[in-house]
């Protein structure tokens, strides 16, 4: 039974780490779509959040399975519990892709601006955010795990600073107050973005420690 249970939780991570591939790359591709004005692809990334949908709904019935047959304690179930919630986490985050990808179909649908919103500098470390979580659940690496929390932090400020500067531009130049408006509903989403890959981070550091670190200093 144990030899068992160690092989369908192996197959759990295999899967869940698909899962993380697939989402980090549309999160990838969205702010490209977006930069680009680049309808055909947007448009592609819509349409794949059924699949992830799919991937989703198929993980958690693989670890409801293994609760139900193998009923596993400990570390088992800690890593059962921990892969539920990341899954849930992936799903989220690739709906913000797909919302971002909606904003890349509106703007490429406006008069050409350049954006006054610092999105290139959110979107990196929004992406190096979830990079940074998936390798900490990939290497059990609790440092890079502790290095997204930190980074949530820049990405509110930088956040805050569009939204200022939103507001300043659109005084001056309220004509273009539609395609701006997108430009900082984007910038909603990937700090949503980077507040679930925190919600990744804490979930690795419960998963190798043990420990809750919601609402700490981990």
């Amino acid at each position: 039974m144990t030899n068992l249970l160690q092989k369908e939780l192996g197959r759990l991570e295999k899967q869940l780490l698909s899962l993380a591939a697939v989402v980090e790359e549309n999160v990838q591709m969205s702010v490209k779509a977006l930069a680009e004005r680049d309808v055909p692809l947007a448009e592609r990334l819509i349409k794949a959040d059924d699949e992830i949908n799919r991937l989703e709904v198929d993980l958690e019935e693989e670890c409801l399975k293994i609760l139900a047959l193998h009923q596993p304690v400990a570390n088992d179930l800690r890593m059962i519990v921990a892969v539920l919630k990341i899954n849930n986490t992936l799903e989220r985050i690739a709906d913000q892709a797909v919302n971002i990808s909606e904003r890349a179909l509106a703007v490429s649908c406006s008069p050409i601006i350049t954006c006054p919103l610092n999105l290139d500098g959110m979107a990196g470390n929004v992406i190096t955010m979830l990079e940074k979580a998936l390798d900490s659940l990939v290497n059990a690496d609790m440092t890079l795990a502790r290095e997204v929390l930190e980074l949530d932090e820049e990405v509110d400020t930088i956040h805050s600073q569009n939204y200022q500067v939103f507001k300043d531009y659109i005084r001056k130049n309220p004509e273009v107050i539609d395609t701006v408006l997108n430009y900082l509903t984007v910038s909603r989403h990937l700090e949503r973005i980077a507040d679930l890959a925190t919600n990744i981070a804490e979930d690795v550091i419960y998963l190798n420690e043990g420990r809750i670190v919601r609402h700490t200093i981990a």
